[in-house]
């Protein structure tokens, strides 16, 4: 067992790394090696909050774009299944990008790729946003 090392508050980190497991769909075990941004709890809620005003931000737009075809005595596009998905992948990739400096897979991290994964495994989101939250707001880091 290693030993104990004294704290140095003040003395933060840039980054902090953690290799997230999640669930596949072929009932196997996927892991990424992820490096993340160092935040502090209150940094972190800040964050948090700055996604959920972004997100809000493009609702109230949406709906004012509703509300203007309907005054206007325009037809109001239904909202279909497809622009929820758009949206929900927005916020997804808005909060990688921001949560996360890196990872160990094949391909570069970028926009780009952050939204295939987003697209192609959402049970690797919520555990590398769920092991974010829970290394920052909970101080664990375990592997």
């Amino acid at each position: 067992m290693a030993k104990a090392q004294k704290i140095t508050l003040g003395k933060r980190p840039e980054t902090f790394s953690k290799e997230v497991t999640f669930p596949m769909l072929d009932g196997s075990t996927g892991c990424v090696r992820i490096d993340y941004v160092y935040r502090t709890r209150k940094e972190h809620a800040a964050f948090v909050d700055s996604i959920q005003a972004s997100v809000e931000a493009k609702a109230n737009a949406e709906s004012e774009r509703y509300k203007k075809l309907a005054e206007a005595g325009e037809e109001v596009p239904q909202l279909k299944q497809s622009d929820l998905v758009e949206y929900q992948t927005a916020a997804s990739v808005d909060t990688l990008m921001g949560a996360v400096k890196g990872w160990n897979l094949d391909i570069p991290f970028d926009r780009e790729a952050v939204e295939q994964l987003v697209d192609e495994l959402p049970a690797a989101v919520a555990a590398i946003v769920g092991a974010y939250r829970e290394a920052i707001v909970e101080g664990r880091l375990g592997n």
